[in-house]
């Protein structure tokens, strides 16, 4: 072999080498995407079996009630028995194109699993006989300890597993092939339906804390609870008065569109010792945010909120904190503004 044809060798040998890499990585991938989807569906069947398929027979629920609690679960497991059919046979893209067509459950799936979640806990407080019968079932065995609870969010969170196996799967295939194409496919709807699914817990989760909210401030006056309005943050700041009089205290509440300062109730108060009295409510339309200092690696800073008719100064002794408020401030006036 003469020294001109040993780049050329070299070469070859690194783009095989790199193919058998990439082939080695899908064959681990694709074996564990199929492990882990009989593991799926074993579970799903735990709850299929002992729960839906004999409360169906006895009748101890009443069909809107059962439909309530397990959503369309038979129909996720139906899908994943077929995906793990074609797995089994090596044939990835037309188990893909098939699942597919069912991703959309999953959204459903979880836009039921709050009020499946309601009611279940009322069928265990009010209906003896299920109370009974859920007990029983939870001891089997084949539970290993797990309650109905436990079981239910499962197919979320396969949901978020499929993300990385189909993930890995197209990274490691040749983009020239059919199959490529088919796991882009997939990969853009189970991100699509993933996305879905965040947007409906971020959703639930800014209600609660909207909610906690609204029951911490005293009275009804400040409504929190508006539709579109988004919890952002909140925490204690020094307001700095105007004239020579001291620094009040005020507990801060950030939303999308408004922030709130608040102070404590009297500790003697009969009903509202624990709750917090609102003081002022700033919409932030027509705000513009300004740090006056706190540029450097000072002790805290202190932060200009100019208003039409008034400006607000907030201090803070900590640092990181009044930087933390200053990029929180200035997002929301900046996405109001936009």
């Amino acid at each position: 072999m003469n020294a001109s044809s040993l780049p050329f060798v070299v070469g070859a040998n690194t783009v095989e080498d790199q193919r058998a890499r990439w082939e080695r990585k899908r064959s681990r991938t694709a074996k564990e995407l199929l492990e882990t989807e009989h593991k799926y569906l074993e579970q799903l069947d735990l709850v299929l079996t002992y729960f839906v398929t004999i409360l169906k027979a006895k009748g101890t629920l009443k069909p809107a009630v059962l439909e309530t609690i397990f959503g369309p679960l038979e129909s996720l497991y139906s899908a994943s028995q077929v995906l793990s059919l074609h797995l089994e046979k090596g044939n990835l893209g037309p188990g893909l194109e098939n699942f597919c067509q069912s991703l959309d459950l999953y959204g459903h799936y979880a836009e039921n699993l709050e009020q499946a979640n309601k009611t279940l806990k009322e069928q265990v407080r009010k209906n003896k006989s299920f109370r009974k019968f859920k007990q029983l079932q939870e001891t089997r065995p084949q539970f290993q300890g797990r309650e109905l609870e436990d079981l239910l969010p499962l197919p979320l969170q396969r949901l978020h597993q499929y993300k990385h196996f189909f993930r890995d799967l197209l990274e490691n295939t040749s983009p020239d092939t059919a199959e490529y194409q088919k796991l882009a496919k997939t990969m853009k709807s189970v991100c699509e339906v993933s996305q879905w699914v965040q947007d409906i817990f971020d959703k639930r989760e800014n209600s609660l804390q909207l909610l906690r909210v609204q029951k911490l401030l005293k009275g009804q006056k400040t409504q929190i609870l508006i539709p579109g309005r988004w919890y952002i943050r909140e925490g204690w700041l020094s307001v700095v008065p105007s004239k020579g009089e001291e620094l009040k205290h005020r507990m801060f509440f950030l939303f999308s569109d408004i922030l709130i300062a608040a102070k404590p109730c009297h500790p003697l108060h009969l009903l509202n010792s624990n709750k917090l009295s609102c003081q002022a409510v700033y919409p932030l339309h027509q705000c513009s945010v300004d740090k006056v200092f706190g540029h450097t690696q000072s002790q805290g800073g202190l932060l200009s909120l100019s208003f039409p008719h008034k400006t607000l100064l907030l201090m803070s002794s900590n640092q990181q904190e009044i930087n933390d408020w200053y990029r929180s401030l200035t997002a929301v006036v900046r996405k109001l503004k936009s």
